[in-house]
């Protein structure tokens, strides 16, 4: 079974199964699989490196709404991370993350490029401490603005500025603030 479902994600995410579309539309979803990672910046602990890989399930809720340049689709998704990486001064943690809060505005442009914005929120489970001495479960509120780049497939570039704190769970709570670069690939489909 497990065999089928990674075949069928591998058939729809390289177009070879019909019925794909290039462009967001209301009623569509999103399938993407991507890779991040960057370094920490003020404002939080200092000389960590991060790095994640993921995949992406997004539902298209609305055509095209609001005025002149900011029109846009609204998108919901749902992000998954079995690969999370944090390269820290004292340890190298390593995790998984999920998060179920993907809120995204894909701007309406009527060419292959389609920029967007992303508000987005999660839960990092960590086999060390993040940062050290703290917490091994953080939440990952986090804000991108990125482009996809339709044709066959939607590839995908953003800059993401990505916060891990414990929210308190534990007496320390120093966070860590990082700005990453993520690349994706993947596929707009339409209603089913």
């Amino acid at each position: 079974m497990t065999r089928c479902i990674s075949l069928v994600i591998f058939l729809a995410l390289f177009g070879l199964i019909s019925g794909a579309q290039v462009r967001p539309e209301e009623g569509g979803h999103e399938f993407q699989v991507w890779t991040g990672g960057g370094h920490s910046v003020a404002g939080g602990t200092k000389g960590t490196g991060v790095w994640n890989a993921g995949v992406r399930f997004g539902w298209v809720l609305t055509s095209p709404v609001g005025p002149g340049f900011l029109k846009g689709r609204f998108e919901y998704a749902v992000d998954a991370m079995p690969l999370f990486v944090v390269f820290q001064p004292r340890n190298t943690a390593y995790g998984a993350e999920i998060n179920p809060l993907g809120l995204k505005w894909i701007f309406a442009t009527r060419g292959a490029v389609q920029p967007y914005s992303e508000l987005g929120g999660g839960v990092l489970f960590t086999s060390h401490e993040v940062p050290t001495g703290t917490s091994a479960v953080n939440f990952t509120p986090s804000a991108a603005f990125g482009v996809h780049f339709l044709g066959e497939r939607a590839w995908s570039v953003e800059v993401r500025y990505l916060h891990i704190s414990n929210a308190g769970l534990a007496r320390i709570n120093s966070g860590l603030n990082t700005i990453q670069v993520r690349v994706g690939v993947g596929k707009f489909f339409g209603k089913k």
